[in-house]
């Protein structure tokens, strides 16, 4: 076995959950699929833990040249993967696990160029892939009816035509090229912030940068990849950090371990096949005081974790996991 690398504490990310996740899915051993790789915190955590290879998922080429330093350090032991998670399947058999983290890498935010954050000027770009249309051509070119669905059904943001009015008055002067200009379009469609909340555009900015990425999507495909990927005993753990993702989550894992039960209870009982998952727990685990302290961005995640049965992988519908919709996209 390959020497083992110091974890990094200066890493531009810090991996939330990474206690609880490690604590969840002992002892760890095998072969793990990080489908979120990102600055490589997770996968640096299972290699620590135990993991005997780490397969690294990422859509963002920059990941991977940022890890360089590091990644040598563990020879074999992790194999970069350029690509989208919910092709896993297609990547690896047989996984003893698979760890999602859906949050906005760091390194992503704190790029100006990559055009991700409201609080930095930069180009309106937010794609993760750095390929195909960006924010800016999704926001001078969708018309305004799917520009208000994106901003509601992506960002739950209430005022969400007045924004896409804004925007579709903006852009017939000139186009929307910046992220501070957009911003502020956005926060002058707003009141004014109180101390302690959230900037304005939060919202908007959010579901954009789903709907450039297609999030959901990739999310509802990821999550039957890994059903696909994962051996017997196998454990699959996903990080949120909002409420339409941590439901899609919550459903799938609770419709495939066959937990869910019947909605009325006068109904006659419906048949289920054998579950594809066992849950750790049905609740939700979220950061302890401590991590709070070291990390406030955590405040939001939550862990759900699951072990694969042998039952046969499947489909499952979307909508029913609660899936947001958005016609035009």
């Amino acid at each position: 076995m390959a020497a083992a690398a110091t974890l990094d504490q200066s890493a531009p990310h810090t991996p939330v959950l990474l206690r609880p996740l490690l604590a969840a899915v002992a002892p760890v051993s095998g072969v793990w699929l990080d489908g979120t790789f990102g600055a490589g915190g997770y996968t640096r955590g299972l290699l620590e833990a135990g993991a005997a290879r780490v397969i690294a998922v990422d859509r963002d080429p920059v990941a991977f040249e940022m890890a360089a330093d590091w990644a040598t350090a563990y020879g074999d032991r992790i194999t970069m993967q350029h690509g989208v998670f919910s092709k896993m399947d297609e990547y690896a058999q047989d996984l003893d696990g698979v760890v999602l983290d859906l949050g906005v890498s760091s390194m992503q935010l704190d790029q100006a160029e990559r055009g991700f954050s409201f609080m930095r000027d930069g180009p309106l770009d937010m794609r993760m892939s750095q390929d195909g249309p960006s924010a800016a051509d999704l926001v001078n070119e969708a018309d305004e009816e799917t520009l208000a669905n994106i901003l509601f059904q992506y960002g739950e943001e209430r005022a969400s035509r007045r924004i896409a009015k804004a925007i579709a008055r903006a852009r017939a002067d000139a186009p929307i090229t910046t992220t501070l200009e957009l911003a502020s379009l956005v926060e002058g469609c707003l009141p004014r912030s109180k101390p302690g909340q959230s900037h304005p555009a939060t919202r908007s900015f959010q579901a954009l940068r789903i709907a450039v990425n297609d999030e959901y999507g990739e999310l509802f495909q990821g999550l039957m990849a890994a059903e696909r990927a994962l051996k017997p005993g196998g454990q699959l753990a996903v990080v949120t950090f909002h409420s339409v993702e941590d439901r899609m989550v919550k459903r799938f894992l609770t419709a495939r371990s066959g937990s869910g039960g019947n909605a009325n209870r006068f109904a006659p009982e419906r048949h289920q096949d054998a579950p594809q998952f066992i849950l750790k727990s049905r609740k939700a685990i979220g950061p302890d005081p401590q991590e709070l302290q070291e990390n406030p961005r955590s405040r939001s995640a939550k862990l759900r974790v699951a072990t694969r049965t042998d039952a046969p992988s499947g489909v499952v519908d979307a909508k029913s996991i609660g899936m947001p919709m958005v016609k035009g996209l």
